[in-house]
């Protein structure tokens, strides 16, 4: 896939794979500048949403409700921004644009997750395409967490 997208942060991957549907793979992503930020990337290469099949819809509505559900068990957000971008790619000379979904999670107040104190600087507006590292044990537990919570929603 290419995955050039300023929010991903990583050329060839999404992030760490947490789970998967027949249509879909959820991603936590490589930057946690917002604390559970996935990435929810159709299976097939699809250039529009337009292209997008019923079935799929279908499979992508239950894993935002899922999805969401998940997280608020984990880290209790206030809100949820869903985007689906594709200018970066644009910024290749032969731009090849594949749908994906970030799920960017909001929070009105600071959240401490492992030590680790996660805030939102710009809460109630546009979220920025700032990257945040975090130590990959961390990472792991993050998912761990996410997985835990998806996985109740899943069964």
């Amino acid at each position: 896939m290419n995955t050039g997208c300023e929010y991903c942060q990583v050329i060839g991957g999404y992030g760490k794979l947490i789970w998967e549907t027949d249509f879909w793979e959820i991603y936590l992503a490589p930057s946690q500048r917002y604390l559970g930020t996935c990435v929810v990337a159709l299976k097939r290469h699809c250039q529009d949403l337009s292209q997008v099949e019923d079935e799929e819809w279908f499979d992508f509505a239950i894993i935002v409700r899922k999805l969401e559900k998940s997280l608020e068990k984990s880290f209790h957000p206030t809100l949820y921004n869903w985007s689906c971008f594709k200018n970066s790619v644009f910024r290749n000379e032969n731009p090849n644009p594949e749908i994906h979904w970030h799920l960017i999670p909001r929070y009105k107040d600071p959240v401490d997750f492992e030590g680790i104190i996660f805030k939102d600087p710009d809460f109630g507006y546009i979220p920025l395409p700032v990257k945040k590292d975090i130590q990959e044990e961390i990472m792991g537990k993050i998912a761990i967490k996410i997985k835990k919570h998806l996985k109740a929603h899943i069964d």
